[in-house]
């Protein structure tokens, strides 16, 4: 129990900090110091309220850096499944697919930015921050657009989306399926 409170009251930590430095301080800088504190209050508020911008995005930021940090310290390839115009495709619909499944894409292009844990490219920082501030606000994004191969999923659209489930630690993920065979 306590572990939870600390997370919800560290937004509150700085400006607490600053009002009561603003007090003992007194005059100009300590009004100064008091107003800077309100205004971050507000915004942290705000923030909680509506979910955009501000301190959830640095925490997608963060989240980000360290995808990239371990990308680079264990490097490794998405597997590439050959888009086979022989194969017949039955199409099931959207359903929900265990994140665990996904195992690779059918865009060459994709398996060149994406490693095999779907760990994002350095150049897709801005979207991903957003993507995943926007799940961690609650947003409820589209499916994805998978091949079935056996147990295993293959994607053709929402790289990106998979990347934030996976960082966001997802069991399972809402999916356009076709089923190869």
């Amino acid at each position: 129990m306590p572990g939870a409170w600390r997370g919800r009251l560290r937004p509150a930590a700085l400006p607490a900090a600053l009002l009561v430095t603003g007090i003992a301080i007194g005059g100009l800088p300590g009004f100064l110091a008091g107003f800077v504190a309100a205004l971050l209050g507000i915004d942290r508020v705000l923030d909680r309220l509506h979910g955009l911008g501000g301190w959830g995005m640095d925490d997608a930021g963060r989240r980000f850096d360290r995808l990239e940090r371990q990308r680079r310290r264990h490097p490794s390839r998405l597997r590439v499944l050959a888009e086979d115009t022989t194969a017949t495709r039955r199409r099931l619909g959207v359903q929900p697919i265990p994140v665990a499944s996904i195992v690779g894409t059918v865009d060459p292009h994709k398996a060149e930015a994406f490693d095999a844990e779907f760990r994002p490219p350095p150049f897709g920082r801005e979207r991903w921050r957003q993507m995943c501030h926007a799940v961690e606000a609650g947003a409820e994004l589209p499916p994805i657009s998978v091949y079935r191969l056996g147990g295993e999923h293959f994607v053709r659209d929402g790289h990106h989306r998979v990347s934030v489930a996976r960082a966001l630690g997802a069991e399972d993920i809402d999916a356009d399926v076709a089923e190869l065979t």
